[in-house]
């Protein structure tokens, strides 16, 4: 007999799960105001379980809202070998959500510029960056949705401190660099083990990220191992360092733009209490 207590558990931790990250991007989308009425969004459709998933849950928001707002899926078809340009179609299709799918040979494009044994990913993000900024502008777009989630956020920020040299990370809401765009990340808020959970619940159809095959030895891959560890030595770490990301005290650093250090004085009070104590 089919042990019954086991499936039941099971199907209670999907529910607690389902529950978890709807309520996660409702609050990341309350908290930076991401969604007005009436807005018209893109939903950037890579094939991997984050975006995916992302489509999923902003489409059980748009469900249930206070607000219409409009979803499309788009996603960008960029040539690499082996990519199978059937599944996001099929899928979409069967889900009833409306979708444009944008062709631009990009891989050819780095593989000419791309020395080689570098990688391809810095190169191949600027590109499809730039087509999908246009066409956001193009279509009428209000706003741009991205699949970066509470992990990607947090090993940006250590990517910028190892490699960069700045205090910097991903902000859940911004507009893009050529001031066209709003882009937003609804996942901000959703850990990368779950979204990994719902995906193989919800069975999606995942298209691997390593078509191109400059996927080995990545730093951000350095970093994801890295914080991992932390977490397995000392649970919990990674929620306390993704809190102090919104929790900053610009007057503790030593950046100048964030703070007046310059127009810093003594006041009278402690002046006169100075000058006492010297003469004493």
């Amino acid at each position: 007999m089919p042990d019954t207590s086991k499936a039941a558990k099971e199907k209670r931790e999907q529910l607690k799960l389902e529950k978890r990250l709807r309520r996660e991007v409702g609050k990341a989308v309350a908290d930076f105001d991401m969604i007005q009425p009436g807005d018209r969004i893109m939903v950037c459709l890579s094939g991997g379980k984050d975006s995916y998933a992302m489509l999923s849950l902003l489409r059980h928001l748009q469900a249930r809202a206070p607000i219409d707002f409009e979803l499309v899926a788009v996603n960008l078809d960029q040539k690499q070998p082996g990519f199978p340009e059937d599944v996001l179609p099929n899928y979409l299709r069967s889900e009833g959500v409306p979708f444009t799918i944008l062709e631009e040979d990009t891989y050819s494009l780095v593989t000419e510029m791309v020395p080689e044994g570098k990688t391809y990913c810095g190169w191949c993000s600027r590109f499809r960056r730039g087509i999908l900024y246009r066409h956001a502008k193009e279509a009428g777009f209000t706003k741009i949705a991205l699949g970066h989630h509470r992990d990607d956020i947090l090993e940006t920020f250590f990517l910028n401190l190892f490699f960069g040299g700045k205090i910097k990370a991903m902000p859940p809401k911004l507009r893009s660099d050529d001031g066209e765009n709003i882009l937003i990340r609804p996942l901000a808020y959703c850990k990368e083990r779950d979204l990994a959970a719902y995906a193989s619940v919800q069975n999606f159809p995942i298209i691997p990220c390593n078509l191109c095959g400059s996927q080995d030895n990545l730093q951000r891959q350095v970093v994801k191992d890295m914080l991992q560890n932390w977490e397995r030595s000392f649970p919990g770490r990674s929620e306390i360092m993704f809190r102090a990301l919104s929790d900053v005290a610009p007057s503790q650093l030593l950046d100048g733009r964030l703070h007046d250090f310059k127009g810093l004085r003594a006041i009278p009070s402690l002046q006169r209490l100075s000058v006492v104590q010297v003469g004493e």
